[in-house]
């Protein structure tokens, strides 16, 4: 099934080129890539269906790269399962899959069953610490903050990702990146 890893992530990297993306290309390179990073790795050292954490890593934002970052989630699980059935993947693997899809965001305090959902949500966290910039970018384009509100902003963002971290490794994994973080932004 590595093809299968490997097709997921063309189809993510050719969305995000399409004019059409709501995000461009970056979130690709800056999002997919260290959340695809630091899930493998965490889904290796913790003995979790690699496979599974992979695909669920390509997949668990292309709904807002298709559609848009309200309920993201729920067409990102949908596009999931319909990409996954035609590729004949084992059903209670699809369902998992959805799973880490439908419940990645932090802000929903979904309940993960699962080590697979659990890593998928921590990823997404981490991968803020590699993106300091893009929460920036976010920051003063997007909301339209100065640079007081937007230390801020970015600050607070980090401190959250942070807190939602649930599984000791990925502290472990971030800690130094988090610290620094707080150093700089204090």
């Amino acid at each position: 099934m590595e093809n299968l890893v490997e097709e997921i992530r063309n189809f993510v990297e050719a969305e995000c080129r399409k004019p059409s993306s709501n995000y461009g290309y970056e979130p690709y390179e800056f999002h997919f890539i260290p959340v695809h990073k630091y899930a493998k790795q965490l889904a290796e050292e913790l003995d979790a269906d690699v496979e599974v954490v992979e695909i669920a890593a390509w997949l668990h934002d292309i709904g807002s790269i298709i559609g848009g970052r309200k309920e993201h989630h729920l067409l990102g699980a949908e596009i999931a399962e319909k990409k996954l059935t035609e590729r004949n993947y084992p059903p209670e693997k699809i369902e998992l899959i959805k799973k880490c899809i439908l419940n990645h965001r932090g802000s929903l305090n979904n309940k993960k069953e699962s080590k697979e959902e659990q890593i998928i949500a921590d990823a997404d966290s981490m991968s803020h610490f590699d993106n300091i910039s893009g929460i920036f970018k976010a920051a003063f384009i997007f909301e339209n903050h100065n640079q007081t509100s937007a230390k801020k902003e970015v600050k607070d963002k980090l401190i959250r990702s942070w807190n939602k971290l649930s599984l000791k490794r990925s502290k472990e994994l971030i800690k130094p990146k988090y610290d620094a973080a707080m150093l700089l932004l204090n």
